[in-house]
């Protein structure tokens, strides 16, 4: 297949590692430019960012992820075949890229998503992801291990079907139970990425409650367009 591949980074306050990130993107083989949006930073993200070779834009505030993506998109979708998101703190190990690129090269796949290593430190009790995993069997019949996973990379086709991409923490798990019941395949990658890992205090439990709750009302909102 005829290919220009962009990788999107929505990015929040991550001027200590999003040059990182960047510079291990550029090494790729496939990749054909990196998008940065910085999502109304209130550190030196922009600058960072600006200074590498990187085509950045800055919203005035922070809008949350899903419209800093959609954003994205629409900057790039018309001339790009593939679109990957990647965290603006996976550092080095975004150089992993390349592995989710292939199996879309190869036809194998239509969005491929990537399987982290088990954390290094004790997290949650395994509920948010639980909830995800059985929530998108529950709507399409499927298991996938990855679906809280935001390092995706997508045909554009598959993109373009989408009206929006939900802001919450809910839009990976949104988007793989759309994806699937349109009938594209996803494929997940083993990769030996890390980003930065939450632990067991106590905004750990608040960040987790949170998309425990954002990512329950998607799966709720799922439910009312199957009623429809």
């Amino acid at each position: 297949m005829s290919k220009y591949v962009t990788v999107l980074i929505p990015a929040y306050n991550e001027g200590d590692r999003i040059k990182s990130t960047i510079d291990a993107i550029s090494a790729s083989k496939y990749v054909d430019q990196i998008v940065i949006i910085d999502d109304g930073s209130k550190d030196d993200t922009y600058s960072v960012a600006k200074a590498t070779d990187a085509k950045v834009y800055r919203l005035d505030q922070n809008k949350g992820k899903g419209f800093a993506l959609s954003f994205g998109i629409e900057k790039v979708y018309k001339e790009s075949s593939m679109i990957a998101f990647l965290d603006g703190d996976i550092g080095k190990t975004a150089s992993e890229i390349d592995n989710l690129i292939l199996p879309i090269l190869e036809d194998q796949a239509d969005v491929t998503i990537a399987r982290f290593p088990a954390a290094k430190k004790k997290g949650g009790f395994g509920l948010v992801k639980n909830l995800a995993k059985y929530g998108v069997k529950f709507y399409t019949g499927q298991t996938v291990y990855t679906s809280l996973s935001g390092q995706r990379v997508f045909k554009t086709e598959v993109l373009r079907r989408f009206k929006e991409i939900p802001s919450d923490y809910g839009v990976e798990v949104g988007m793989t139970i759309d994806i699937l019941n349109m009938g594209y395949r996803i494929k997940e990658v083993d990769v030996t990425m890390t980003h930065r890992e939450t632990g067991r205090d106590f905004k750990s439990f608040v960040h987790r409650g949170r998309q425990f709750y954002q990512i329950l009302l998607t799966l709720l909102r799922k439910r009312k367009e199957v009623t429809k």
